[in-house]
């Protein structure tokens, strides 16, 4: 067999699931310690403990969290709700259709939408840099592990959160940023192609927040938009042969 032809196979077994759990352990351990702070904000929207497990169980996401439980603490209606929510989250479509791309065409539609159901940006980074298609199993795994993290941070958020000095939930916030580097650095220093538009969309992004007119629109459509740019250019200069996958 090839080597393409070894790289488009999708292996399987529960390795692959333990795999993921392993590879997910510092990720699920972020998500319990960021997810404090969006327990705290559902307690000052008069959310219970379990309505917030439930909230962060349901809906993996924290930007769409945040506006969404800002909304119900306005008391919005559910349209101005989901529409919030859906502003806040629509990233994922872009990165959803990108991620489609690791999985063998034999992957069936349930695993596509249960996995689908459970991207997040760490999740996202962890499982693109793996080599060849990506094993469902794999995935299955690091979702195992980072679920009840965020759900149950979430849940002592509300319970224990408001007891935590700010200064401890600030830095707990910032615990998450720290980790999605730890998941891009290393294939950046590795991949001149990754490191230059990883630099790039540092330099973007910073620049959308000083440049008049870009500054004034809302930060999901600056990163929507950002990423239909970069990634067209990255992949249309540097595309991808399929036995590099």
């Amino acid at each position: 067999m090839s080597t393409a032809e070894e790289n488009m196979k999708e292996p399987g077994g529960w390795e692959a699931f333990r795999t993921g759990q392993k590879d997910a352990i510092p990720i699920g351990l972020g998500y319990f310690a960021v997810s404090f702070a969006l327990g705290i904000t559902m307690k000052n929207a008069g959310l219970t403990p379990i309505q917030g497990f439930f909230i962060s169980l349901l809906n993996n996401a924290s930007a769409g969290e945040y506006a969404g439980t800002a909304m119900i603490a306005a008391a919005a209606s559910y349209i101005e709700t989901a529409l919030m929510v859906l502003a806040a989250n629509a990233r994922y479509m872009l990165m959803s259709t990108a991620f489609s791309q690791k999985f063998s065409e034999k992957t069936g539609m349930i695993h596509r939408c249960v996995i689908g159901f459970v991207l997040t940006d760490e999740l996202f980074a962890l499982g693109i840099r793996q080599k060849g298609y990506l094993e469902p199993k794999y995935y299955y795994g690091m979702m195992s592990v980072a679920m009840p993290g965020w759900a149950f941070g979430t849940m002592f958020g509300v319970i224990f959160g408001s007891l935590l000095p700010v200064r401890i939930v600030s830095a707990l916030s910032v615990a998450l940023f720290a980790m999605f580097l730890a998941v891009i650095i290393p294939p950046a220093r590795t991949n001149k192609v990754i490191r230059n538009v990883v630099l790039i969309g540092f330099l973007t992004s910073f620049l959308c927040t000083v440049i008049p007119g870009v500054k004034e629109l809302s930060e999901g459509v600056r990163m929507i938009t950002l990423t239909i740019v970069i990634a067209s250019a990255a992949a249309f200069l540097h595309p991808v042969k399929e036995e590099d996958l």
